[in-house]
């Protein structure tokens, strides 16, 4: 089994990559996918997180209310750390339950936005970063998702850097082109991730 890291700044194509990845044979763990799974209604992870926050963060359909609990941890911490403590070991337990699922042969990517930031670079053979730059993000998160430019921008910033990201990465996949372009720069990530590895001397 291969166990790879991909990341990548918002508005980079990480999701585009992963799905190209996927198209080749990859097993994808999605910890964004993981982290809704975990505080889902009815999940000891959604009781833990009321028990931290108080039941303002419910929603009247008994789901975690997101904006509610992202207004009380934005920009704070302490309440950032408390959230984290919480959920991060969920998503790991839950992870290596699927990790442990996929086949002994395969390649399994784990699509880990907080990779960099995390210092989680250690735990995968390789990590693949997707690169764009930020003209090219800001454009996409405004003109794709909706998103006011403030608000892009401060996403952006609250982010690792570029430079930080591309310190942990053994593969970058640059993508400021075409779908085509990047399609041609997976393909060949994948050659290289699945190549038999060299006997040993």
């Amino acid at each position: 089994m291969r166990k790879i890291g991909l990341t990548g700044g918002i508005g980079a194509g990480k999701s585009a990559v992963a799905d190209l990845l996927v198209s080749y044979g990859a097993v994808l763990i999605d910890s964004d996918l993981i982290a809704r799974e975990v505080v889902a209604p009815g999940t000891p992870g959604l009781a833990a997180v009321v028990e931290e926050f108080g039941p303002g963060v419910l929603g009247a359909d008994g789901a975690l209310d997101r904006p509610a609990l992202g207004a009380i941890v934005f920009g704070d911490q302490a309440r950032l750390a408390a959230l984290n403590a919480i959920v991060h070991p969920l998503v790991r337990a839950r992870s290596a339950e699927l990790e442990a699922a996929a086949a002994p042969e395969a390649v399994v990517v784990h699509d880990v936005p907080l990779l960099a930031e995390n210092g989680l670079a250690g735990l995968f053979d390789q990590v693949i970063v997707v690169d764009a730059s930020e003209a090219v993000r800001l454009d996409r998160l405004v003109r794709l998702r909706g998103m006011a430019e403030s608000e892009a921008r401060a996403r952006m910033a609250a982010q690792a850097s570029r430079d930080e990201r591309l310190a942990v990465a053994d593969l970058v996949v640059e993508n400021n082109g075409s779908r085509a372009e990047l399609a041609q720069q997976v393909k060949a990530a994948w050659e290289q991730l699945t190549r038999p590895a060299p006997p040993a001397e």
